[in-house]
């Protein structure tokens, strides 16, 4: 029985010397990392730094660079008025046909952004195309009202 534990000991020591040989290997030909990060990482690293010399507002949050969405498109609407016409109203629609509006003549229009009223104007002529011209801008916290109304 002494061979057999003896034997199951070699066994033992082999196995780790073995594994001890395998770990030397792996970390002598492991290559050191490419100094270039991924793409990935440079471009969110870049969004998430903030300037070291801008001070921080009250409320902990870094200030956003606004010139990052100035090429941002968005839909600018112009809106008469509004109107609710039945299926079989819409059907019988041909040209010529004067569909009423909620709107009121000479009423301001509203101009919206991406669906969001942002302010109010009227209709100009310019080099014979239309136009607004923009009699009142709806502030900031009067759109966070409409906001958290909706």
């Amino acid at each position: 029985m002494t061979d057999n534990t003896s034997s199951a000991g070699s066994e033992a020591d082999d196995w780790a010397s073995a594994l001890a040989e395998q770990t030397a290997a792996t970390a002598a030909t492991a290559a050191p990392a490419p100094a270039v990060a991924p793409a990935t990482a440079q471009v969110f690293q870049q969004i998430q730094d903030a300037p070291a010399a801008a001070p921080v507002p009250a409320g902990g949050t870094t200030p956003v660079d606004i010139a990052r969405v100035l090429d941002v498109p968005v839909q600018l609407t112009a809106e008469i008025g509004r109107t609710r016409i039945t299926i079989k109203n819409l059907l019988q629609l041909s040209q010529g046909s004067v569909v009423e509006l909620d709107g009121l003549a000479g009423q301001p229009l509203d101009v919206l952004i991406n669906g969001y009223l942002i302010a109010q104007g009227e209709v100009v002529v310019v080099n014979e195309k239309y136009g607004i011209r923009l009699t009142d801008i709806v502030t900031p916290s009067e759109r966070m009202q409409k906001l958290a109304r909706a």
